[in-house]
């Protein structure tokens, strides 16, 4: 099944939580300031939705297993991630089928296709590539469903404020560039871990109903009305009277 709005997304995670994932990454600056011509990857990070699971590969983490020395990690980097990206599509191989919620991992510059790029430029061999059609942008949804001013950019920012404030994990972008020439993998890889974290928190406000944003429509208001509760109680009411009206017609007769 292809999910292609936010009603089909509400609808699908509502009766098969198991079946989604969560996903997000960080990496080297997206800009022409790295040693390569394409970033490297620092850290992935995966919540299984329905049971909060997390599953992290990291720099630091590949680096210990591999018995690098912190102040090799940069001249041994292609080893590290090399390790790293091997772990992380060992995970993906069998679970291609599920859905994969992400924050515009949407190309080669950040996305998907960036850690397929990698993949192919350490090893020479192909990934165990997670079909389009199983990506889901949680942004995208967003926009959808609330409009696409529905918090001011950054929005990954505000809507993390809008809804229990910053992470005190959280980096922006910039932040994790200078992370990154600080060697401070272990704080890139925490940021990570918190936005994977705060998308799960999302969807489940979503899901209920409680999610804050700027939008005010009335086309949001009566799309929470009719997923109240109230509202299916009396569609549950309405489908039982119209199946015992025929019958109380029927024994009117005799």
């Amino acid at each position: 099944m292809s999910i292609s709005d936010n009603r089909d997304f509400l609808k699908e995670i509502k009766l098969h939580p198991e079946r989604f994932y969560i996903i997000h990454y960080s990496c080297q600056s997206l800009y022409d300031d790295n040693d390569g011509l394409s970033p490297r990857i620092t850290s992935i990070a995966i919540t299984h939705y329905s049971t909060e699971q997390t599953l992290s590969f990291s720099t630091h983490a590949m680096a210990e297993q591999l018995h690098i020395e912190r102040q090799n990690v940069k001249e041994r980097f292609d080893d590290i991630e090399k390790e790293l990206l091997n772990e992380f599509y060992k995970f993906i191989r069998d679970r291609r089928d599920m859905y994969w919620i992400h924050w515009n991992m949407r190309n080669l510059t950040y996305g998907f296709e960036h850690i397929e790029h990698r993949y192919r430029t350490l090893t020479g061999t192909e990934p165990p590539v997670i079909p389009v059609e199983r990506r889901i942008n949680l942004n995208e949804i967003l926009k959808s469903r609330y409009g696409s001013g529905y918090v001011k950019d950054p929005k990954m920012a505000s809507l993390m404020e809008l809804n229990g404030g910053i992470h005190r994990h959280f980096l922006t972008g910039a932040e994790e560039v200078t992370a990154f020439q600080n060697d401070e993998f272990i704080r890139m890889h925490n940021s990570t871990l918190c936005k994977v974290g705060f998308f799960h928190s999302v969807i489940e406000r979503l899901t209920s109903g409680k999610l804050r944003t700027n939008s005010r429509g009335w086309g949001v208001k009566l799309d929470r009305l009719f997923e109240s509760r109230c509202a299916k109680t009396i569609g549950l009411v309405g489908t039982i009277v119209g199946i015992l009206s025929p019958l109380v017609a029927l024994l009117a007769l005799f």
